[in-house]
């Protein structure tokens, strides 16, 4: 994306990008520097994000969630996440808002992007986050929890569904924000 034969981020993506995120212009070009000494062809293929991912979960197999993050970012479904899909990924998951990222949440649940989750799609992000937590670490989670399966039957439990109902975003949004539970179990914490 961006004017790639003079190496500058493209007005429009500048702009675009300065109202839909917190960072400021400076923050933005400075990111687009990085971003494309590290990525000279402009874009991160889905192996190259998991070999980026990976680094922060050393203990951990991130392979699998890596690829679901991956999903929920690539929005145009190219394959390759470009310098903005970048952009506004970092600031979801770092400085937007509650709601802004519960609604990235629900997209990482949304495994076949049909606008709803159900309880097989809760599974398998539960399975790919729990992945994520060291061996070491299993020992201190609660009984209810210590298992995948566990945590996603715990989870879909907050949405009062049965098993074969669905979950619009509004639903998972109002069900995760009401749970304090709930949002710990969709997300894992390094306790390090």
């Amino acid at each position: 994306m961006g004017n790639s034969k003079s190496g500058a981020v493209s007005k429009e993506i500048l702009e675009d990008l300065k109202l839909n995120t917190k960072f400021s212009e400076t923050e933005i070009v400075q990111w687009y520097e990085n971003f494309k000494k590290q990525c000279p062809t402009g874009r991160i293929s889905k192996e190259e994000f998991q070999i980026i991912y990976s680094k922060f979960f050393p203990e951990s197999d991130a392979q699998t969630y890596a690829q679901h993050v991956f999903r929920s970012f690539d929005t145009n479904d190219d394959g390759t996440l470009d310098f903005k899909e970048y952009i506004v990924a970092l600031h979801m998951t770092s400085t937007g808002k509650t709601t802004r990222k519960l609604e990235w949440a629900f997209s990482l649940f949304d495994v076949d992007k049909n606008g709803y989750i159900t309880k097989s799609e809760v599974k398998e992000i539960c399975t790919a986050i729990f992945k994520l937590i060291p061996k070491d670490e299993l020992s201190n989670l609660d009984e209810d929890e210590n298992t995948a399966e566990k945590r996603s039957d715990k989870l879909w439990k907050f949405f009062n569904k049965g098993d074969n109902d669905r979950v619009a975003e509004g639903e998972f949004i109002k069900g995760v924000l009401e749970n304090e539970a709930a949002l710990r179990l969709i997300q894992y914490q390094p306790l390090k």
